[in-house]
């Protein structure tokens, strides 16, 4: 008589909400977190608050110099702020540290236990910061819009091409704006999820998110080709400017989307084929080794890459920087009409409308020698118009300084009388002559 040998049965894995739960939970308890959330809850609101109340104002931040005209330019200058540095550093001390700390703690055989699948552990883990994510972002966009609207009031908003958004267009846009940069959040989160796996108890995995998106910040900043810079999640946080003009400009804005997506969804992919392959069994083996890391970078570098030549064929115009004369023409006219417009309005002169004042403009890029394209702060643009009845067409001059992502400040040179620096007094109080300085906005791609 033959005894038989059952194989032993391995024991199910545990549920999985109670898993994400009780990662959610170890890092809303973590002191790191709450600070982080204490901070993106009451700083947006005291910083807008205050700052819209000085007399100097952040000019130089897009919609800064509405700050003390309408509650909603506050948000989109805390918004401008973040997009910048402030969130892919909030996703790296999220998302960086949620693989690490159980390194450096020396806890992974105990969840193994506990939980019994690490592809289960992975998800809980990935699900949990981007909770996190999506809470401080809510903290932000509500503490800026709270303090700026009580700071200044629920009032209009002018657009990057001079027309006036409604209060309640303006919420609605704003309010998108910030909807518009979590796909970027997402891709950099998912970056910080690869390092924290790859990285183990190392603390760089922490700074891995920062410091990619520092690296594609200095890259924006130059006059790269356009294809090469929608290829880059970071453009998507600049491309939320797009949908303060009419029509809306949201060519670059959605492409940036679907390549953060994309981001998204390679870095977490390789993240969880690297997690579920390690061999947890070794305690010395916390996954960190040049081959990894090699096999991480590599297929992000090939994913850039391949999306900058889809673009680069499928629209030839964006293998230059997309700074062209005609837009910044086009754009400036439509901005000095809607403005001029709005500063009859506010000195209480004859109503005219934009189609009236057959608005046309002139650049010219750093004299005669040199090509009147890409970015700098040598265009110099003459504005023509007409009013009604009138027989003399007047002009104005103004100094324009364009930047790489398409961004422009228009500085009055003259008249005075038209574009010089002079108050304006309103029913919400002392504002700057409108058509002194000007923000505005081109699409770099080419519209068909």
């Amino acid at each position: 008589m033959s005894a038989t040998l059952s194989r032993p049965v391995a024991p199910p894995a545990a549920p999985f909400m109670p898993a994400y739960r009780f990662e959610l939970v170890k890092l809303l308890v973590q002191g790191r977190t709450r600070a982080v959330l204490l901070v993106c809850l009451l700083a947006p609101a005291a910083f807008v608050a205050v700052i819209s109340q000085q007399s100097s104002l952040p000019t130089d931040t897009v919609f800064g110099r509405w700050m003390n005209a309408t509650g909603w330019a506050g948000s989109l200058v805390v918004l401008a702020f973040a997009c910048s540095w402030g969130l892919p550093l909030l996703v790296s001390l999220v998302a960086g540290d949620v693989f690490a700390i159980e390194d450096r703690l020396g806890t992974w055989r105990h969840l193994m236990v506990a939980v019994r699948s690490p592809r289960r552990i992975f998800v809980a883990k990935a699900l949990a910061s981007l909770t996190v994510t999506l809470l401080l972002i809510a903290c932000l966009v509500t503490s800026s819009a709270i303090g700026g609207l009580a700071a200044v009031g629920n009032h209009p908003l002018v657009g990057l091409d001079g027309h006036l958004l409604t209060p309640g267009a303006a919420a609605r846009t704003v309010l998108l704006a910030w909807a518009c940069v979590v796909a970027p959040a997402l891709a950099f989160g998912a970056i910080g999820l690869l390092g924290s796996v790859l990285l183990g108890r190392s603390p760089m995995g922490l700074l891995v998110p920062a410091v990619l998106a520092l690296a594609m910040n200095l890259a924006l900043l130059l006059p790269v080709p356009v294809a090469l810079r929608l290829a880059l999640p970071s453009n998507a946080f600049l491309a939320w400017r797009g949908l303060f003009t009419e029509p809306a400009s949201t060519g670059p804005l959605l492409i940036g989307i679907v390549v953060s997506l994309l981001w998204t969804a390679v870095a977490t992919g390789l993240a969880y084929v690297m997690f579920v392959r390690r061999d947890f069994t070794d305690l010395s083996n916390d996954g960190a080794t040049r081959r990894t890391l090699v096999a991480a970078a590599l297929p992000l570098a090939a994913l850039a890459g391949a999306t900058a030549l889809v673009l680069a064929v499928a629209s030839p115009g964006s293998t230059g920087t997309g700074v062209e004369k005609a837009k910044l023409e086009t754009s400036l006219s439509t901005a000095f009409a809607h403005l001029y417009v709005l500063q009859t309005q506010e000195l209480h002169r004859p109503s005219v409308t934009e189609a009236q004042l057959d608005t046309s403009t002139a650049c010219d890029k750093g004299g005669s020698r040199v090509q009147d394209h890409g970015p700098g702060n040598d265009w110099r643009c003459v504005v023509t118009w007409r009013l009604p009845g009138a027989s003399a067409t007047g002009s104005a001059i103004y100094q324009l300084d364009v930047t790489a992502d398409g961004r422009y400040i228009a500085d009055g040179d003259g008249p005075k009388e038209v574009n010089g620096s002079f108050q304006v007094r309103t029913s919400t109080g002392d504002t700057p002559n409108p058509l002194w300085q000007l923000d505005g906005y081109v699409d770099l791609l080419d519209r068909n």
